[in-house]
């Protein structure tokens, strides 16, 4: 259960492609949780420092879903 795809799609339809992955899933829900909240994040990076820090939730959802 690594980093397989949220949405697989049926490997019998004509397709080039596989869906979106579980980190990416994971990560797009957290950075909601993230907005949300007061980081006491300033300046131009923030939206850096949070991209990172929602994959860095994701990392730990999959390693935990994987227990």
């Amino acid at each position: 259960m690594d980093n397989e795809f949220a949405f697989p799609i049926d490997p019998d339809w004509p397709s080039d492609c596989c869906g979106m992955t579980m980190r990416d899933y994971f990560a797009a829900k957290a950075m909601h949780g993230l907005f949300g909240r007061d980081l006491g994040i300033k300046g131009d990076l923030d939206k850096y420092i949070l991209a990172e820090m929602a994959y860095e939730y994701a990392d730990a959802m999959i390693k935990v879903r994987g227990e």
